[in-house]
């Protein structure tokens, strides 16, 4: 059964892509595996409105990227493009590319334009963090499922969650009991 939230807004799932939960890369995340399946209780509440974003490695870096692929070469190799899905069983969503850390543009755009959206993926202090207070920066009403997001340590996770939580009350930390609660 679909459910929707109280509140009408859109869940983005942030870079849930084989780059960060497939052991064999170089990003991978551990805690990421866990995440997903706390994303599955959640994305069956937004119904439709659920839209992944995935993080794709610039075609041709310039600035500040390339020192960013001089450290991670294999971003850019024609074999890691299988990184750069959406992981199953997701792969029927909707979903935009972006290639920076924050997914804010394009998905306020896909979105159009609305100004509340929860947020939860990979990767905590990353993706998740630069994404988020780009939505809160333009006025977005944001929330973070805090439990719902994963990063490369849980140190770096908790760090990234205080960064977030200090941005209240524009931003709101949640947890999935609080979104299955919601509906």
């Amino acid at each position: 059964m679909i459910r929707v939230p109280r509140r009408a807004q859109w869940l983005a799932v942030i870079d849930l892509q084989p780059a960060f939960t497939d052991p064999q890369s170089p990003w991978f995340t551990p805690s990421s595996i866990e995440v997903s399946k706390a994303i599955a209780e959640i994305v069956p509440l937004y119904g439709q409105q659920v839209v992944f974003t995935r993080f794709m490695p610039q075609p041709r870096p310039s600035g500040s990227w390339h020192a960013y692929y001089r450290k991670w070469p294999f971003a850019l190799k024609a074999e890691s493009r299988v990184l750069w899905d959406v992981v199953e069983p997701w792969t029927a969503y909707r979903s935009i590319s972006s290639h920076t850390f924050s997914k804010w543009g394009q998905l306020k755009e896909a979105i159009g334009g609305e100004a509340a959206i929860t947020l939860c993926g990979v990767s905590t202090d990353c993706c998740v963090l630069a994404t988020a207070l780009a939505a809160v920066d333009s006025g977005a009403e944001v929330r973070v499922v805090a439990d719902a997001c994963a990063a490369k340590t849980p140190e770096a996770h908790a760090r990234a969650l205080a960064i977030l939580n200090a941005r209240s009350p524009q931003l709101t930390l949640v947890t999935v009991a609080d979104e299955l609660a919601a509906c």
